[in-house]
C-alpha cells in the first residue's frame, strides 16, 4: 500500500511540474506578441517620424517658409545652430529653438495643392446637371413607383408665358 501511495505521488508531482513548465512557456510565448506588436504598431513608426523631423530641421535653410508649432508662419531669415530667426511681418522678427518649427511649407506643392482643389470644384459644377422632367399620365401615376433619384438637384423653373399658355391648354 505504500508503494502505491509513493507511486501516485511521484506522479502527481512530474504533472505539476511539467504544467508549470507549459503555462510558463505560454506566458513567455504572450509577452514576447506584446512586445512585438508594441514595436511595430508604436516604437518603429515613432523613430521614423523622429528621423524624418530631424532630417527636415537639418535641411532647414534662409528663405524657407515654415510653421511653428504654435501656428505662427514666416520666412527663415538667419539659421544658427540651436535657432531660428523667422520674418512674420515687414518689422517682425521671432526666435524660435530648431524643435519649435513643425513644418517647413513648400511653396510649390502648396501652389499646385490650391490649383487642383480649384479644379475639382469647377469639375463638380460642370458635370451636375438637373433631373429631365418627365411627363404622367393619371394612370401611370398610380402604377409606377418613383425611382430613387441620385445627386439630385433642386433647381427652380421659371415658366414662360408660351409654357403657361400650353400648360392651360393641356387641363382644358
Amino acid at each position: 500500500m505504500n508503494a502505491l501511495l509513493a507511486t501516485l505521488g511521484a506522479q502527481g508531482t512530474t504533472t505539476t511540474s511539467a504544467s508549470s513548465t507549459g503555462s510558463m512557456t505560454t506566458t513567455f510565448v504572450t509577452f514576447g506578441l506584446i512586445i512585438l506588436i508594441f514595436y511595430f504598431l508604436i516604437i518603429r513608426p515613432q523613430k521614423k517620424r523622429d528621423k524624418e523631423a530631424k532630417s527636415m530641421l537639418a535641411s532647414m535653410k534662409k528663405g524657407d517658409k515654415v510653421v511653428s508649432i504654435g501656428g505662427i508662419r514666416g520666412t527663415v531669415v538667419i539659421v544658427k545652430e540651436t535657432t531660428v530667426v523667422v520674418k512674420v511681418d515687414d518689422n517682425t522678427r521671432i526666435e524660435f529653438s530648431k524643435n519649435a518649427i513643425a513644418q517647413i511649407l513648400d511653396k510649390k506643392a502648396e501652389n499646385a495643392a490650391a490649383a487642383a482643389a480649384k479644379a475639382n470644384k469647377s469639375e463638380k459644377a460642370e458635370t451636375v446637371e438637373a433631373p429631365a422632367k418627365k411627363k404622367k399620365t393619371g394612370a401611370s401615376k398610380s402604377s409606377s413607383k418613383p425611382e430613387p433619384v441620385e445627386d439630385a438637384v433642386v433647381v427652380e423653373e421659371t415658366s414662360t408665358s408660351e409654357d403657361q399658355g400650353a400648360e392651360k391648354k393641356e387641363t382644358k
